[in-house]
């Protein structure tokens, strides 16, 4: 029996390979897309066949959609797509380049937008799939020097709920999950030395999360989940 396919993108130390691990000890086929080969590469080999690493830039299209075939034809048709990239260049709106603008707004938006359309069909066939963006509480405020990422979190926001609205009567279930808190990383424990251990998003419960989005069933869809430490306030 082939194995459902789960792909990552945007596959960081973090939430992302914390994710692949979660899927992967599910039973899933697991694509790891990133643009830095080396942690990929490292977490394929661990998790072992038929886990395998992509690198990619999820904000070249062209680069984008010759990857997600590469994938198909090597492990199948996706069942999951969880998209986790995420570029943040931070500057107040006269301190940000157009450039930088541009491609933050590549990376957060138009993959978003790329990946997606390529494994709709196939969902749309099946008439079964989830796709799963994961977003920030960015999307709902603009801080003064969150020009180019909030604008572009909204960007991504509101394109997951075009596709949930059109897609869900499909089959197809698209939903976002909203960090809102800091994620627990060797280099944020580092920079917050002073913080408790709950203070921080553990990138373990984040992968719980979005296998329970996968998982729930249709009569009880979630379109927009948040996930924040106990203590956070909102």
């Amino acid at each position: 029996m082939e194995k459902p396919v789960c792909v990552v993108i945007g596959v960081g130390p973090g939430n992302g390979a914390a994710i692949t691990r979660r899927f992967a000890a599910e039973g899933y086929a697991t694509a790891l897309v990133a643009r830095r080969p080396d942690l990929i590469e490292d977490l394929a080999r661990h998790l072992g066949p038929p886990a395998r690493a992509y690198c990619c830039d999820a904000g070249d299209r062209s680069a984008l959609e010759r990857t997600l075939a590469t994938i198909e034809a090597e492990l199948g048709a996706v069942d999951v797509l969880v998209y986790n990239a995420g570029s943040g260049v931070w500057g107040t709106v006269e301190e940000i380049t157009p450039d930088a603008f541009e491609s933050t707004w590549r990376v957060n938006g138009l993959g978003a937008l790329v990946a997606a359309q390529h494994v709709i069909p196939a969902m749309k066939r099946r008439r079964q799939g989830t796709i799963v963006y994961i977003g920030a509480t960015a999307s709902r405020r603009g801080g003064p020097k969150s020009t180019a990422f909030s604008s572009a979190k909204g960007a991504q926001r509101l394109l997951a709920e075009s596709m949930a609205r059109h897609l869900w009567p499909a089959g197809v279930h698209v939903a976002l999950v909203v960090i809102d808190g800091v994620v627990d990383l060797p280099v944020t424990r580092e920079r917050m030395p002073d913080k408790p251990d709950e203070f921080f998003v553990k990138p373990d419960d984040v992968a719980s999360t979005v296998l329970a989005l996968v998982r729930q069933p249709r009569s009880a869809w979630s379109f927009e989940v948040e996930a924040r430490p106990f203590g956070e306030k909102w």
